[in-house]
C-alpha cells in the first residue's frame, strides 16, 4: 500500500467555502482575540469487547491530557463494526466521505480497512490494539510508517505468558487456540507461539476459523485435544469468549487471556497489557498530529513493552487450581468474582 499523491483543482467556490469555515478543521471564539482549533475525528472501532472499549477510552483520555477535549475543541463520531467486514469497509469509507482530520482505528481490521480509504485523500490514521502493524501492512519492517499512518501495537508478550502457563500447570502438554484466520494479528501471534512452544515443553494446537458461527463447534473439536486454552487478542474470538469459557469450564479446562478484562470475564489468569495506558498513549501521538506538530508518517508505530500478570482467583478456585505464590505476589491485579 503505497501513499498516492494525487492532483487537487480547487475553484474559487471551494476556497471560498474553506474561507468560511467549512472545512473539516475550524476556528472558533467568543471575541474574535482567542482562537481555538476545532477539531472533527471519528473513531472505527472493529467489535464490542472490553480490551476495545478500554482502547477507545484512554485515545479520549490521551486527548485531553494534551488540551484537545471533546465538547470543548473536539468533535467524535464512534462507529462500532460489531466485527463485520462489510460494515466496517463501510465506515471507514464514511468517515472519508465526511472529511475527517484524523481517523482513529481500533483493531487491525478497522486500521487496514481505514488505511486503504483515507490514503487517497491523505486523512491521517492512528490505530490502536494492532498486534503486527508490519503484517498487517502498516509499517515496514523497521517500524516506520507505510503512508499516512501511524499508533500503538498491542503485541503480545508471548514468551511471558508460556512460562507463566508453565509454572500454574506443571503437568500440561498441549495448549490450544482459537483463532480467525483472516485477522493478521492472529496469525502472527500463532507464528510466534510456533517457534516458542517448544522451550517450554508443550505442543501447540490450532483452530482457525472464518466466522462467529463457526466458533461453537470448532471450541468443541479443540477442548478434546488440549489440557487448555490460550486466548489471543483475536477480535472475532474475543466478541465470543463468553462461549468458550462456558464449554471449557464443562470440561474443567482452563482459558488462559491475554488481557485484563478477559481475566475479569473468567479467563484464569493472563500475562497482558493495560488498554487504557495503550489508548492514552496512542490519544498524544493523534495530539501531535492534529496540532501540526508532526506527520503521521513521520511517527514510527509504538509498543507497550511491560506486561503484567492478572489472575482470577474464584476461576481458579473453581478449577482447583492453586496459583502459585510468587505469581500471586507479582499481580498487578487479582479478582475473586467472576463478571458478567
Amino acid at each position: 500500500m503505497k501513499k498516492k499523491t494525487i492532483a487537487i483543482m480547487m475553484t474559487a467556490a471551494m476556497v471560498m467555502a474553506m474561507a468560511a469555515g467549512c472545512g473539516s478543521k475550524e476556528s472558533s471564539s467568543s471575541d474574535g482575540d482567542n482562537k481555538e482549533a476545532n477539531y472533527k475525528i471519528g473513531i472505527q472501532q472493529f467489535a464490542e469487547h472490553g480490551s476495545l472499549d478500554n482502547c477507545r477510552e484512554g485515545f479520549l483520555e490521551g486527548l485531553e491530557e494534551e488540551g484537545i477535549k471533546e465538547g470543548d475543541n473536539l468533535k467524535v463520531e464512534v462507529k462500532n463494526a460489531m466485527a463485520d467486514t462489510a460494515t466496517n469497509a463501510q465506515i471507514a469509507d464514511s468517515f472519508v466521505s465526511d472529511n475527517m482530520d484524523l481517523i482513529c482505528a481500533i483493531a487491525t481490521p478497522s486500521a487496514q480497512s481505514a488505511y486503504n480509504a483515507a490514503m487517497d485523500k491523505d486523512i491521517p490514521v492512528v490505530y490502536t490494539a494492532v498486534t503486527d502493524p508490519v503484517a498487517a501492512e502498516l509499517a515496514d519492517k523497521d517500524g516506520n510508517p507505510v503512508g499516512n499512518v501511524t499508533g500503538t501495537s498491542d503485541t503480545l508478550p508471548v514468551e511471558e505468558q508460556l512460562k507463566m502457563i508453565r509454572e500454574m500447570m506443571p503437568d500440561a502438554k498441549t495448549i490450544g487456540i482459537l483463532y480467525t484466520t483472516s485477522e493478521a494479528n492472529s496469525v502472527s501471534a500463532i507464528a510466534t507461539y510456533e517457534s516458542l512452544v517448544d522451550q517450554y515443553g508443550f505442543t501447540l494446537e490450532t483452530k482457525g476459523i472464518s466466522q462467529t458461527s463457526e466458533i461453537a463447534l470448532a471450541t468443541d473439536d479443540l477442548l478434546t485435544k488440549v489440557d487448555c486454552i490460550t486466548n489471543l487478542t483475536d477480535n472475532t474470538v474475543v466478541a465470543s469468549l463468553p462461549t468458550i469459557l462456558e464449554k471449557a469450564n464443562e470440561k474443567g479446562i482452563p482459558v488462559f487471556g491475554s488481557e485484563i478484562e478477559q481475566v475479569k470475564i473468567g479467563c484464569l489468569a493472563a500475562e497482558g497489557i493495560d488498554y487504557i495506558q495503550l489508548g492514552k498513549q496512542t490519544g498524544k501521538i493523534a495530539a501531535q498530529i492534529l496540532k501540526g506538530e508532526k506527520k503521521a508518517s513521520e511517527i514510527p508505530y509504538e509498543i507497550i513493552s511491560e506486561p503484567g500478570f492478572y489472575v482470577n482467583t474464584k476461576v481458579a478456585e473453581n478449577l482447583g487450581i492453586e496459583v502459585p505464590s510468587d505469581l500471586a505476589d507479582s499481580a498487578v491485579e487479582s479478582f475473586d468474582t467472576i463478571s458478567e
